[in-house]
């Protein structure tokens, strides 16, 4: 089957994937929950755990290179991106949040490699703690199945 013929369930499958994980240390109570899900996802789809790849970074910004180091080293299905914003009192947060989204999907692009953004943009760390654990699962169901609807497409 391809392109809408085959659901969603059928890309679910990630028994035979190699994913990279790149976490921003920066409000690590939150981007270690992210990862934790993201893991945990990872595996209850069928990724061997040997398969993902997870490396820490200071914070959002430097996602990007980290992710295009990977990218570049090649071997991987998908990426995932971990990270966690909080608005503050300045224009930090827009910088931030604005360039990491940016330099993350330019690595996308330009790799025509799959990642999935997990960096979370909040106004308050209650929002952060509310989607910790979700936007963690979402980022690896997204992966799983992006790389395997590319592969589809290749």
């Amino acid at each position: 089957m391809f392109g809408a013929e085959k659901g969603k369930a059928d890309r679910l499958d990630g028994s035979e994937l190699v994913i990279g994980i790149v976490q921003a240390r920066f409000n690590e109570s939150i981007t270690n929950t992210l990862a934790e899900s993201c893991k945990a996802e990872l595996v209850a789809l069928g990724v061997d755990a040997k398969e993902i790849d997870h490396v820490l970074v200071p914070g959002a910004l430097e996602v990007p290179v980290a992710l295009q180091a990977m990218a570049e080293k090649g071997g991987y299905d998908a990426l995932i991106a971990l990270g966690c914003i909080i608005r503050g009192e300045t224009y930090h947060f827009e910088l931030v949040a604005n360039e990491s989204a940016s330099g993350v999907t330019r690595v996308s692009l330009d790799y025509q490699l799959p990642i999935a953004n997990a960096i979370i943009t909040t106004e308050n760390m209650e929002q952060a703690v509310a989607r910790q654990t979700e936007k963690g699962r979402d980022a690896a169901r997204v992966a799983v199945e992006m790389a395997n609807l590319l592969d589809e497409l290749g």
